[in-house]
């Protein structure tokens, strides 16, 4: 299929390890958003949602090291000597993914500072998050015309996907607290606007790069592109189903909505993994049409 790079072993570990990249940074972008917008939530969830922040952030910063590799090997051609190879390894650091590196590899060392228990912690955290969101501009699909628009749009993309992402293990941990009913519903009260970002900008963004609409049904890039929206559409509908049914159904008291909650949520994550999988495929083996 057209815009479709061949698929070999190495191309597969390259998909995995940006999934895994990708999952990290948005958990631990959204770790200090969530503690931002949810200053009085209960402690040990805010406490939660710093500790996978920070554990995620050094999550980061291994997936940058593996990816170097990958990316050698790759290239060269050679494998695994390849991977180790200093010459390959060093057109590597010269080339945009060497630059966007530096930049996520510094917002990923601000954002533990979200454990000091102090608001200029969490402003440095917030801080590497916003780093962490713009590094992702300097590679990959974004690198094309208009520069600005592209760059825009994915950093907004990356911190609204990466707020409801971060949310999602902290809002578990709520549905364990009597209260708990009423930060899930001031969270959906949010996502809401979230939700209407992540799809305005993502439908701009994908317009983009396809072009036409024999772009999307003509390019492997169109439909692995369908896949994805097809997979965020199920997650709409599970976050929908959350937010109208069952948050009103544990808010009046009905003890079966823990349960479907959790497991809605479960869910949600479940579909989030399989989005980023989606993702990592689009960006690491498909050309976009208008780049054909």
């Amino acid at each position: 299929m057209e815009g479709l790079a061949p698929i070999d072993g190495w191309a597969v570990a390259a998909i995995l390890a940006k999934a895994v990249g990708y999952c990290a940074a948005l958990v631990a972008m959204g770790g200090p958003l969530f503690i931002v917008t949810f200053r009085n939530a209960p402690k040990d969830v805010l406490a939660l949602a710093g500790k996978l922040a920070t554990l995620t952030a050094l999550i980061v910063l291994a997936v940058l090291a593996l990816r170097f590799g990958i990316r050698a090997a790759r290239i060269s051609g050679m494998g695994l000597a390849g991977a180790t190879d200093r010459m390959m390894l060093g057109f590597v650091w010269d080339s945009p993914l060497g630059n966007a590196a530096l930049l996520r590899a510094a917002g990923a060392a601000l954002i533990p500072a979200v454990l000091i228990k102090s608001p200029f912690g969490l402003v440095i955290s917030v801080a590497g998050a916003l780093l962490v969101a713009v590094s992702y501009t300097l590679i990959g699909h974004s690198m094309g015309e208009p520069r600005w628009l592209l760059a825009t749009l994915l950093t907004v993309h990356l911190l609204a996907a990466a707020f409801w992402v971060g949310a999602l293990a902290p809002l578990y941990r709520a549905t364990q607290h009597a209260h708990g009913a009423k930060l899930l519903h001031r969270f959906g009260s949010i996502a809401t606007g979230t939700v209407a970002v992540l799809i305005i900008v993502g439908l701009v963004f994908a317009a983009l790069m396809v072009g036409s609409i024999s772009g999307l049904v003509g390019t492997a890039y169109g439909w692995v592109l369908i896949i994805k929206v097809l997979a965020v559409a199920g997650l709409m509908g599970l976050a929908a189903k959350n937010k109208l049914q069952f948050v009103p159904a544990l808010a009046s008291g009905d003890e079966t909505a823990i349960f479907r909650l959790r497991l809605t949520i479960r869910l949600e994550m479940v579909v989030v993994g399989a989005i980023l999988l989606v993702t990592a495929t689009l960006t690491s083996v498909t050309t976009p049409p208008v780049n054909l």
